[in-house]
């Protein structure tokens, strides 16, 4: 059960909502098709986070059109990914409220939320120039209400780097680690942290690199546990998963007050589990 609708029942149960007025916003039309696109509007219900928009290969027109559905049905927040800087500048002309950091491609419209998550995501580069794919992955973060640390440039290539900030790595709730080449740093900060390492393999490198392929397979054949690897320069993807590991505690799952303990004791103790 996600945040949303746990606290609309919290509602209802305190007399703060009529079970009409909560039916009503559960009723309200999953989806809204404008056309060109089928907006989903429920997806924050389902899944805690609202619906984001991808930027390449759509028309400043159609993401101006997609946003103001979001916004009427109050989403009052949008990630938009993938935004070059002139489809930026043209929507920028058509809507209210557009933040753009052309360096990760990113568009913001709206406020980006206050961190609600466990702890801090630490999202660390192996150099300057895998920075566009982290910013990424940060700006999705806090968008999606999550404390971010930046940690950038603290490749292996001077390991002392990486070790100068040990105390902000053992602090981390998630820890996402971006890099090219050869893609060595999440498996190093794998065997030192005891948090989830997310590995976003990047496209920077030299010819042997096939354009991130490199770092990619030697992320998938990491000796560190705990490693988890994700698509090339997919930044967006990282981050959102980084958001998810962050906020398990606070979707329900470990100690709860109002359940007077984990979900471990809600099964019973005749429940038999095999041991073969």
């Amino acid at each position: 059960m996600n945040n949303e609708l746990r606290k609309m029942l919290e509602q209802v149960r305190a007399g703060e909502l009529s079970v009409d007025e909560a039916l009503g916003r559960i009723r309200t039309e999953p989806y809204r098709d404008i056309g060109y696109a089928k907006v989903d509007l429920h997806r924050k219900v389902r899944q805690g986070s609202t619906e984001v928009i991808y930027g390449a290969g759509k028309t400043p027109e159609q993401m101006a059109g997609i946003i103001e559905a979001l916004r009427e049905s109050g989403q009052n927040t949008v990630l938009i990914t993938r935004l070059f800087a002139e489809a930026a500048t043209e929507l920028d002309g058509r809507i209210d409220g557009l933040t753009y950091h052309e360096q990760a491609r990113v568009g913001i419209v709206g406020t980006v939320p206050e961190p609600d998550g466990l702890g801090t995501i630490v999202i660390a580069t192996g150099g300057t120039s895998d920075i566009p794919v982290a910013e990424e992955a940060a700006l999705t973060a806090e968008v999606e209400g999550n404390r971010v640390l930046r940690l950038y440039d603290v490749g292996v290539a001077g390991l002392h780097r990486t070790l100068s900030h040990m105390d902000d790595l053992m602090s981390a709730t998630v820890v996402v680690a971006v890099a090219g080449m050869e893609g060595a740093l999440p498996s190093v900060l794998g065997g030192l942290v005891d948090c989830p390492v997310i590995a976003v393999p990047t496209s920077v490198g030299y010819g042997a690199s096939f354009g991130g392929i490199a770092a990619l397979l030697s992320m998938l054949n990491s000796c560190a546990s705990g490693v988890s690897v994700v698509n090339i320069d997919n930044g967006f993807g990282a981050g959102f998963l980084a958001s998810r590991i962050n906020h398990m505690k606070a979707k329900g799952f470990g100690a709860s007050e109002s359940s007077g303990g984990s979900r471990a004791s809600e099964v019973p103790e005749s429940s038999e589990i095999s041991k073969e």
